[in-house]
């Protein structure tokens, strides 16, 4: 499997790739987001950035931004944040 598959309108993300940048193993980032202490975003280029998408997932102390292409190559990949301080509400999910 790719790292990032798009599959009958929704988006699949390895655990893997979403575990190893926020700092847990894989077998809890499901769990993570069942019960929202993982909180994720996708948001959908317009104009120049149309055909890509920008897929976010936070915690508490840290964030992944990935930007995929529509098949879903990761074309950009950062990380920000520690452990031992919680993010500024600047780079969390709206809302959280």
């Amino acid at each position: 499997m790719t790292q990032v598959r798009f599959d009958d309108g929704g988006i699949e993300v390895d655990a893997r790739l979403i575990g190893k940048a926020l700092g847990m193993g894989p077998e809890l980032v499901q769990a993570g987001l069942r019960e929202g202490s993982i909180t994720s975003l996708c948001e959908r280029g317009i104009d120049e950035d149309a055909g890509s998408y920008r897929l976010s997932f936070y915690t508490r102390h840290r964030r992944l931004r990935l930007v995929v292409d529509e098949g879903g190559e990761i074309v950009r990949s950062s990380t920000v944040g520690s452990k031992d301080r919680p993010l500024p509400a600047s780079f969390r999910k709206p809302g959280a």
